[in-house]
């Protein structure tokens, strides 16, 4: 077996379904090895494309995307949207080929520190350094993207270690879980909301989950507390019986109104509202002056569970059921005929 099919036999049994591609030279390996593994090859014309598609499935299906990029030039094509990956804190693993580690002396045109262009888009990068450690660079990599909050993870592999022998596929690593929230934090938050000061809830990541959504608007319905998501949610979830959740504002004047009057301000696997750029006369940090700022879960805490047990500890009752369908209208009857 090649340390390319053990790579993607790896990654297979992990529950990678699917590898957005822009390949060359020195990943053929690779591109032979994918005819034997059920991941579904899409290739993409450009290297932003791959990035993009990648981060877009991830987001929406929860689950690992690829990417195959051909070496450094190849990986800085996509940077551009492996950084909205990495805000999202969406899994994506790229793998990104690079010269035999034997002809890296002669510099060759396209060689360059791929390392060093991952870095600031990656929350894990690592370079394989033999075929025979590629299946669980690859475990690892996977394991690392899904990791929570989530985020991309860059594997750069040479091509000789695509095309030499590998002892076989890698057992999965199963990804750490989001941490939970400690009981005191919960507890401190209820006592702050029973206060029935001018609150809101500033929703991100997992929060705007179904689960979250209706966690969060029992909360709401009790303590009367506003709701808002930030801007750019990496994912939205909508649909019947779900509360009303404000989105916030984009220019930082609008911010500033739409924030006036808050005394208290509940972060929920989402950060302190800033402006996207610097304007004169406007600050960075947007949340109103006076306005006491706490935190109910980070992005890589389980802010499903902390909204669930802080509705809880406010004896919130639980979210109804799904809204009764609307009686269908009844058409007119048509004259029998004669």
């Amino acid at each position: 077996m090649t340390g390319a099919e053990a790579v993607l036999q790896t990654a297979s049994a992990a529950g990678v379904e699917v590898c957005f591609a822009n390949p060359g030279t020195t990943e053929m390996a690779l591109v032979n090895a994918l005819d034997a593994v059920p991941i579904r090859a899409v290739l993409g014309l450009f290297e932003g494309v791959c990035s993009g598609a990648a981060d877009g499935y991830a987001r929406m299906s929860g689950r690992p995307a690829l990417t195959l990029l051909h070496l450094g030039p190849g990986l800085a094509n996509a940077i551009a949207n492996l950084h909205n990956a990495r805000r999202a804190y969406s899994p994506v693993v790229n793998l990104v080929g690079d010269h035999a580690t034997w002809h890296r002396d002669a510099d060759a045109p396209l060689s360059s520190d791929i390392a060093s262009l991952a870095r600031p888009v990656s929350r894990w990068v690592r370079e394989t350094k033999a075929s025979a450690q590629v299946a669980l660079d690859a475990a690892e990599a996977i394991a690392a993207a899904q990791e929570a909050p989530g985020g991309v993870a860059t594997l750069i592999i040479p091509a000789d270690c695509q095309s030499g022998e590998a002892p076989g596929p890698a057992q999965s690593i199963p990804p750490v879980p989001a941490r939970p929230v400690g009981a005191d934090r919960i507890e401190h938050l209820a006592k702050q909301l029973r206060r029935g000061k001018n609150a809101a809830l500033h929703l991100g990541g997992r929060a705007l989950s179904v689960r979250g959504q209706r966690a969060a608007g029992r909360v709401a319905r009790v303590t009367g507390c506003r709701m808002f998501s930030e801007r750019f949610p990496a994912r939205f979830e909508r649909g019947p019986g779900l509360p009303k959740v404000d989105r916030l504002p984009y220019f930082p004047d609008w911010v500033a109104s739409f924030l006036e009057g808050l005394q208290m301000l509940v972060l929920a696997a989402a950060v302190e509202p800033v402006a996207f750029f610097g304007y004169p006369g406007m600050p960075s940090r947007l949340t109103p002056e006076g306005c006491e700022l706490l935190t109910l879960a980070t992005a890589d805490e389980d802010v499903e569970a902390a909204l669930e047990a802080l509705a809880d500890a406010i004896d919130a009752p639980p979210a109804g059921s799904a809204p009764r369908r609307r009686p269908r209208r009844q058409g007119r009857r048509c004259p029998k005929a004669r």
